[in-house]
This record gives C-alpha cells, structure tokens and sequence, in this order.
C-alpha cells in the first residue's frame, strides 16, 4: 500500500477501519438497511465489496470511479478485503435503489448471462463441469451475501427460472457488480479465456429492447464494461 499522499485528492480516500465509521441507515423508500460509512463529516454507502487478494480488482474500480468519472469515492483497506464507498447526501441514499425498475432490469440481465455461462459451460464442456460450476459459483455467492442466493438449490432455482416472467431477486447496484464479477472471474477460470463474455446484447435477446438497451448503457459506462462488452 502506497503512502496516504493520495489523500491529496478531493474526491480520493484510502482509509483504513480505524479511520471511518460504519453504520447502516434505512433506506427511505424501503424496509431495507444499506451499509453506510462515515468519515470526516461525509456519507458514504457500500459500492462493491473485494477479497483481500483481490486488492488490484478493488483498486481498477475506485480509480475507474474518482479518475474517470469524477465520484468522491473511499476505498477501505481492511485485513480480510477491500471495499468501495461511494460519497451521498443521507436524505438521498442512493439514486440507484430509488429507482427499483432500473435495479430490476439490471438484476434480470445478470441472470440470463449466469444462464447463458452455465449453458456454454454445459454445451463446450459437459455436464459434468456445468454441476462444479453451479456448485462453486453458489459458494462464491452466498460469501459475498447476495441476496436470495444463500444456498445451492436457490441457484440452481435461479438458473431454471425465467427472469422476465418470474420472480427476481432484489438487488441493488452493488450485488448486480459483484454478481457480474464473480462470474466473469468462474467464467474465466472454466473456459480458459474471456470470449464468453462477448456479445453480450446477443444474450439478451430475449429482454425487450427498452430494458435491453438500458442495461447494456450502464454496463457501457461501468467498470464492468471491461469484463463484459
């Protein structure tokens, strides 16, 4: 870790746990408690979370945040993991899960890329390899504590379900990244190279164009859009 000179920058923070508070508050508009972290005056809520050896990963995205697109972000060192906070006002947690159509429509794309990863995996390497990929993919999943997926069989459910017609998870932005990374980084791991990830309007054909198009304009503007393009 570098010296504590890039603090210099009004909208860069590397802080350790000793150096922040963290709470959580209630979300105005739901029945949900969103993480929040407090450092000299200023809100910050949860963006993404990363494993301690995924400290390169943690960093591309709080760079990517504060130098590409100007966000007053904090990344957290802690001995177990890194994570990413991005600057609020309390009375507006979050213009993301304000907005739950748009989180739902991220959720629904997300879940047909599990799909179509899970079928390629089935199709190119059998169903051998599909079985140790749902198992490792649900274990990596229910670490990261997202949401409704706590267990294999709510994975396996989730893969079997049509997620424009069924029931969804509910998620916000920062599950949907992590999802994504997760399982670009199994993805990788199974098929030797990242072409799975290509094309991917191609694999969401079956979205109608407006809820297809919104998601791939915010893929576009994400980190991830260096993963999934």
């Amino acid at each position: 870790m570098p010296p504590r000179e890039e603090l210099f920058a009004s909208v860069m923070f590397i802080l350790k746990k000793q150096d922040v508070e963290i709470s959580t508050i209630q979300h105005p508009k739901r029945d949900q408690q969103i993480p929040v972290l407090y450092y000299q005056g200023q809100t910050f809520r949860l963006i993404s979370v990363f494993k301690a050896n995924q400290e390169e990963q943690a960093r591309a995205l709080w760079r990517e945040l504060t130098d590409n697109q100007g966000k007053a972000c904090v990344l957290l060192e802690e001995p177990e993991r890194f994570s990413v906070w991005g600057k609020i006002r309390l009375e507006q947690p979050s213009e993301d899960t304000d907005n739950p159509n748009r989180l739902s429509v991220f959720t629904q794309a997300s879940i047909l890329l599990l799909q179509a990863v899970h079928a390629d995996i089935e199709d190119f390497l059998g169903t051998r390899q599909a079985a140790l990929f749902q198992k490792e993919i649900a274990t990596v999943l229910q670490q990261w504590q997202i949401p409704q997926l706590s267990s294999q069989e709510e994975l396996k459910k989730l893969l079997e379900t049509n997620p424009l017609r069924g029931q969804i998870p509910s998620w916000q932005e920062h599950h949907v990244i992590t999802f994504l990374q997760e399982l670009h980084r199994l993805g990788k791991d199974y098929f030797g190279n990242t072409n799975f990830a290509h094309s991917v309007a191609d694999k969401l054909q079956d979205m109608p164009e407006k809820e297809r198009s919104l998601f791939l304009s915010w893929l576009n503007q994400s980190p991830l859009s260096k993963l999934w393009h």
